[in-house]
C-alpha cells in the first residue's frame, strides 16, 4: 500500500472567515476542539500567532503524553493559518526533525466559511516500512494518515459546534 502524505477535510461554519481565523490562529484554544491536543505554551500563546512565532504543544493519546515544538509558517487573517511540527519528546521536545505540517484555510461561502484542515506528513526521509510500522504502533493499528483523517473530522465538528453556538 502506498504511503499517504496528506489528508484534508472541510466543513461549513456559519460565521465569517475572520471569526473562524481568529479562533484557529490562537493555538492555545486548539485543545478545546482537537481529540489529542491539550493546549500550548510559548510565545504564540495568548494572541493571534504571527509567522515565525513558536509554541510547545501538549498532546495525549490514551495514556501517552508528549510535547511538540512548532513554528507558525502562515498567518494570513481570514485566509490561512499554518504551523510546522519540528521537534517532539516526552517532557521536552528534544528529538528534532521534520514531523508534520498543519494548515487551515478559510473561504467565504454564502453567509459563512468553509474551513479546510490539512495534515501533511513531513517524515519524507523515513522509509515507508519504518513509517508504517511506527504509525501502527503509535496509533493502535492505523497509519498516521488514516488516524489524522479521523482527528481532523472531530476537530472540525467541534470547532463548528463551538463557533456557531457563540453566534446563537
Amino acid at each position: 500500500m502506498a504511503r499517504v502524505f496528506t489528508v484534508s477535510s472541510s466543513i461549513l461554519i456559519d460565521v465569517p472567515p475572520a471569526i473562524a481565523y481568529q479562533a484557529v490562529s490562537r493555538p492555545e484554544q486548539m485543545g478545546r476542539w482537537s481529540p489529542e491536543n491539550l493546549g500550548i505554551s510559548g510565545e504564540a500563546a495568548g494572541g493571534p500567532a504571527a509567522v515565525g512565532g513558536t509554541f510547545t504543544g501538549r498532546n495525549k493519546r490514551g495514556r501517552f503524553r508528549w510535547v511538540t515544538r512548532c513554528t507558525v509558517t502562515a498567518a494570513e487573517p481570514a485566509r490561512r493559518f499554518a504551523f510546522r511540527v519540528h521537534a517532539i519528546g516526552a517532557r521536552t521536545p528534544r528529538l528534532r526533525g521534520p514531523i508534520a505540517t498543519w494548515e487551515y484555510r478559510f473561504e467565504a461561502v454564502d453567509a459563512g466559511t468553509r474551513v479546510t484542515e490539512t495534515w501533511t506528513d513531513d517524515r519524507r526521509r523515513w522509509p515507508d516500512f519504518v513509517a508504517n510500522a511506527f504509525d501502527r504502533l503509535a496509533t493502535s493499528g492505523h497509519t498516521f494518515a488514516a488516524f489524522q483523517a479521523r482527528n481532523i473530522e472531530t476537530t472540525l465538528r467541534n470547532l463548528k459546534r463551538e463557533l456557531e453556538s457563540k453566534g446563537a
